[in-house]
């Protein structure tokens, strides 16, 4: 019974750490045939016709935190919110490489405004990450060295009597990240 649990540990682990090698660099990570393929592209082309293909960032500067900022401010205004509705939640000067904004709101109302930022944020530049979102709980993009996630999934970032039943968070939090430096060894995990 050791050797079972063992074993339903390391799969839980290794299923963990392919997915967030797939939100942090999915053009790093291919699935072919039941594999998970982590670091240099496959030599052959991926069998799966269903996954779609990351988009390559359009070649662009690197973003200061300001930059950052603005471009979230910018996109909730365009969703028809104030950004002094929500709080941010990295103060300014507090961390150069991390940043966001969140604010409590119905969840219908929130869907609607996550996709408006969404929409908004793809015209500002930025590029989704079509690996591992959901498009009504999450999306995540990349541009000039910052990674965005927009959310609204509410009841697991708080204690539950933070929020009532229709409410949710509704966040937007930006990480810098230059992954491109760190080599990642090949990798081929087979699930069964």
């Amino acid at each position: 019974m050791n050797t079972f649990l063992k074993r339903i540990w390391i799969g839980l682990a290794a299923t963990l750490l392919v997915s967030l090698a797939a939100v942090v660099l999915p053009d790093q990570v291919q699935i072919d045939d039941g594999r998970v393929h982590l670091g240099a592209p496959l030599s052959r082309p991926s069998g799966s016709a269903s996954a779609r293909a990351p988009e390559p960032e359009a070649t662009s500067p690197t973003l200061t935190r300001n930059e950052v900022d603005e471009a979230i401010r910018t996109a909730i205004r365009r969703a028809g919110l104030r950004p002094e509705q929500g709080k941010s939640t990295a103060p300014a000067g507090s961390n150069l490489n991390r940043t966001g904004w969140m604010a409590v709101r119905e969840k219908p109302a929130a869907q609607s405004e996550m996709k408006a930022i969404c929409v908004d944020l793809e015209r500002q530049g930025w590029v989704l990450n079509p690996s591992g979102d959901s498009a009504d709980a999450s999306r995540s993009y990349k541009r000039g060295g910052w990674y965005l996630l927009v959310s609204t999934r509410g009841k697991t970032q708080a204690p539950s009597n933070t929020l009532s039943a229709s409410q949710t968070y509704l966040t937007m939090t930006g990480l810098q990240l230059n992954l491109s430096d760190l080599p990642l060894p090949e990798i081929t995990i087979r699930m069964r």
